[in-house]
């Protein structure tokens, strides 16, 4: 099992379960996660996580600074042009948009964390791999706040890529009971 991890759910994870972290046993458990590559933090969440709730993940999360996938080489095929052109988009924003506009909307999509997260998980979808990552996101499928473009799990719902929330990613994937790390 692979997990490649947004910034919402690094978020929740620094938030909402860290500070019970009385003897660190989570924060070493994440820690060999991430050493052993049972969970990825791309380059792109990375730096997001530098300029989301002033750095707290990466100030709790040191260890990241050397632990990032980089994707440089992860490009968008044809396919996936056609998909956020025609059904990563809401139509209603995108005719709001003229043509101008909307390629530059997706250039800076295609270049944001989100993207990288999707084109990550799907570069190894066509092959006969057992170990197909599963992408960790606190998003839901509810509408997007006038964005051009759906949400993470809208979009792994179109490609067909395993998604599921952080307490998901501990019961079902990891099968551990967070109480065991969060004891006094």
């Amino acid at each position: 099992m692979r997990a490649v991890i947004d910034t919402s759910s690094l978020l929740a994870l620094v938030r909402y379960y860290l500070p019970f972290d009385n003897n660190k046993s989570l924060r070493k458990y994440i820690k060999k996660l991430i050493d052993t590559g049972e969970i990825i933090i791309l380059d792109k969440v990375y730096e997001e996580s530098k300029y989301t709730s002033k750095g707290i993940i990466l100030t709790e999360l040191n260890f990241l600074k050397d632990k990032q996938f980089k994707t440089n080489d992860i490009l968008p095929n044809p396919k996936f042009f056609n998909q956020l052109e025609n059904q990563f988009c809401y139509g209603s924003q995108r005719n709001r948009l003229d043509a101008s506009e909307f390629e530059l909307a997706k250039k800076k999509y295609l270049n944001s964390a989100d993207a990288k997260l999707l084109l990550y998980c799907m570069r190894d979808k066509d092959s006969l791999e057992l170990d197909l990552p599963i992408l960790v996101t606190e998003e839901t499928k509810a509408e997007n706040d006038n964005k051009l473009f759906k949400k993470l799990p809208e979009i792994c719902s179109i490609l067909e890529i395993g998604h599921c929330s952080l307490p998901l990613l501990f019961r079902d994937y990891l099968k551990i009971s967070i109480s065991k790390y969060l004891t006094e």
